[in-house]
């Protein structure tokens, strides 16, 4: 047996949430390791579908589940989504989640930062989702972070939030907005305080503990890799480090400890928000996909931009994430399409490149090189073996396999957890 982590391997988006929840059945403890309540995560239970941003997806099944230390933590948005979840029949108690005490907090401050910043940025706006991760990220690598431990001294509380108050307000009055008055932000810690800090643990420990015991733990990656703060379409990014290597130091275990990385895949390419996408299609080809895809952002409710599979860029993401398998979701939405096309190339000045520059203009500018598939009438939707597949359609999955150089061990064939093609147990490595 081995621990597991999963990401994205595109721009978030790729179906985890239900990949996740068919791995959580079979782990025993889960693990959120980056990102904030930006992300968002849909899972369909027994018929029930249950929209998560910061709950790791095992909790809705009672398994232990942690928001590791490389998660900044909106306590106000983290207990309004677990009301909605109680209101669904699932308790969340700290039995179920535990939350790393040196996690940092998202504080209202920083959402209107957040939102003030992409507003004075006007055509220019990096296309944020205003919840304040980037700036609570910010506070973090500066040292002024307030952390979920510094609840239980109110001393140390006041000190850190005056020390954080003289940039943000700074800050307040460049973009013209009112400066924040210290005690009421001590007020709304005070108070949330003894709600929040039940649920705070020393996580490496637990997960220390865990691994010893031969547990099997999942690794839960949001968004995706080519939203990673250092690999991805800089600057249209998030503020984490979305990729597997995350999962170590997001959630204080060794790199060794993380073992299998499964890449979520969907088998054609979205984005929301701004930054470059080079197999955007703008016609009613990438209409379709979004209408069939039912493309909106599970938090934002924001449409996705939709376009061809782009195998330079996946293939770019698994070799810098160390992915050894993907799980390949959303075929269906491709069924009943004449042709398909995969992206296995750029042209830029006239030459060819296969991969993406690191350069904001280069990303900008690069046209992608199209190989055409034909495409498949009969339906994979449900699909739970090979054999029920159109022979196309596993043309298409085994053309992609060779174009990113990774195999396919997981099939995803619908939104419903057993309507999955297992090739590759991930926990089995």
């Amino acid at each position: 047996m081995t621990n597991v982590a999963v990401v994205g391997s595109q721009w978030g988006d790729e179906g985890k949430g239900k990949v996740v929840d068919w791995l959580s059945e079979r782990a025993d403890v889960v693990v959120r390791f980056q990102g904030g309540h930006n992300a968002g995560h849909t899972l369909v239970i027994n018929g029930v579908t249950y929209k998560l941003s910061l709950l790791p997806s095992g909790a809705v099944r009672g398994k232990l589940s942690i928001i590791g230390n490389g998660v900044v933590i909106d306590p106000w948005a983290l207990f309004d989504e677990i009301g909605r979840i109680r209101d669904q029949g699932v308790d969340i108690t700290p039995e179920v989640l535990r939350i790393a005490e040196n996690a940092a907090l998202i504080l209202p401050l920083h959402g209107n930062l957040d939102r003030a910043r992409e507003a004075a940025a006007g055509a220019s706006k990096i296309g944020t989702t205003g919840r304040g991760i980037g700036p609570a990220y910010e506070d973090k690598v500066a040292r002024r972070a307030i952390r979920v431990c510094d609840l239980t001294d109110e001393d140390v509380l006041r000190f850190k939030v005056d020390r954080m108050l003289t940039h943000h307000n700074a800050l307040l009055r460049g973009l013209g907005e009112p400066e924040l008055v210290a005690e009421d932000l001590i007020t709304a810690l005070l108070e949330m305080a003894p709600r929040l800090l039940p649920f705070a643990s020393p996580v490496w420990k637990i997960l220390d503990e865990a691994r010893k015991a031969g547990k099997k733990i999942l690794f839960e990656g949001a968004q995706g890799a080519l939203l990673d703060v250092d690999h991805g379409t800089y600057p249209f990014v998030t503020s984490s480090n979305t990729v597997s290597a995350a999962a170590a130091s997001g959630s204080g275990v060794g790199p060794g400890s993380v073992g299998y990385v499964l890449g979520i895949t969907k088998a054609y390419t979205t984005r929301v928000g701004s930054g470059p996408f080079p197999t955007e299609l703008f016609d009613e080809v990438g209409k379709g996909l979004g209408e069939r895809g039912r493309e909106f952002g599970t938090v934002t409710g924001r449409a996705r931009r939709c376009g061809w599979f782009d195998a330079v860029l996946v293939r770019q993401t698994l070799k810098v994430g160390g992915i050894k398998g993907i799980a390949l979701t959303k075929l269906d939405v491709l069924d009943g399409m004449d042709e398909l096309k995969i992206c296995v190339g750029y042209k830029l000045n006239g030459e060819i490149l296969d991969h993406l520059p690191a350069s904001m203009k280069a990303q900008d500018a690069v046209e992608p090189v199209y190989e055409t598939l034909e495409g498949w009438k009969d339906s994979t939707y449900g699909a739970r073996s090979w054999a029920d597949l159109p022979a196309t359609a596993v043309k298409y999955i085994r053309r992609l396999e060779e174009l990113i150089e990774t195999p396919v061990a997981l099939l995803s064939t619908s939104p419903e957890r057993e309507d999955t093609i297992l090739v590759q147990d991930p926990f089995q490595g």
